[in-house]
């Protein structure tokens, strides 16, 4: 067969790229097609544990967007109702349900159940002041109720947040070992009611948590250049839910995603807005 000259091949490789760029769909941004996820089947009674690099959203507040089309959604455990949750996973996300369970909050419903001598200097954010948590004898069912609301609203698991207490000015004398007993007490009570839990931040006690954590949640670790300090969850087959809020996607997700962090740029006020790494 002769080869058509380049005079008459140009015209037809022209009309190839038309016809390919019209049928073309939408750019594939690596998390769409995880939408609906298709999670392995769990043995009964068998904790959830993301993988690195799994996608998520993490949305604190403002009206819930439930669109974003990626596996693992992180929401308010008080103001997520118990429909919402039932409608993110009929369309096949894991939930994560967030509770603050190293500081108090004023605005919560039940804020005027802890002893006012467990609560202990602000924490930075308005509204939330650190708590003892050397007083596990009063704290355990404290967050125990709390936990019971994440379960019996459908969580497949939980994201407890302010868990390095020691590591800041609390007014309290909280020593590492306090905290190691405090935050192996919040995993031990998310798995008793058969929910995955989180470590938040707290990176210098990875090591001694990480067996009891099925996967974490870290700020800024780019920015403070700690990343590879999240490693030893990545090694388990752990996902690190990872969130910048000054650098740009550029400056922190090829690190990312050798790492295989699930990385994204979030505002501070944590609403829908995210930014994901590509």
């Amino acid at each position: 067969m002769k080869r058509l000259g380049p005079l008459l091949l140009l015209p037809l490789l022209l009309l190839a790229a038309l016809l390919a760029a019209c049928t073309a769909g939408p750019p594939d941004d690596g998390e769409d097609e995880d939408a609906p996820h298709a999670w392995p089947e769990q043995a009964p009674g068998e904790i959830w544990r993301p993988p690195p690099g799994v996608g998520w959203q993490w949305q604190l507040t403002g009206k819930l967007d439930t669109s974003v089309k990626v596996p693992v959604y992180d929401v308010d455990g008080f103001t997520t109702t118990e429909e919402q949750v039932a409608e993110l996973k009929k369309a096949g996300r894991k939930t994560i349900c967030y509770l603050s369970t190293g500081a108090w909050e004023d605005f919560r419903p039940d804020a005027d159940a802890f002893p006012k001598d467990l609560i202990g200097r602000g924490n930075g954010w308005e509204g939330e002041r650190w708590l003892d948590v050397r007083r596990v004898a009063e704290l355990e069912p404290l967050m125990a109720k709390r936990f019971d609301m994440c379960r019996d609203k459908g969580f497949d698991a939980v994201e407890p947040d302010n868990m390095d207490g020691y590591r800041n000015t609390t007014g309290f004398p909280l020593t590492a070992e306090d905290q190691l007993r405090y935050n192996r007490l919040i995993a031990k009570l998310a798995h008793d009611r058969g929910l995955a839990v989180g470590l938040k931040n707290d990176l210098d006690q990875i090591p001694q948590l990480v067996d009891a954590f099925d996967f974490a949640v870290n700020e800024q670790c780019a920015q403070y250049d700690e990343c590879e300090l999240l490693k030893p969850f990545i090694a388990a087959g752990k996902a690190v839910f990872h969130v910048e809020y000054e650098l740009p996607p550029g400056r922190f997700c090829a690190r990312s995603r050798e790492l295989k962090l699930s990385s994204l740029q979030k505002h501070y006020d944590l609403d829908a807005w995210r930014r994901p790494c590509r």
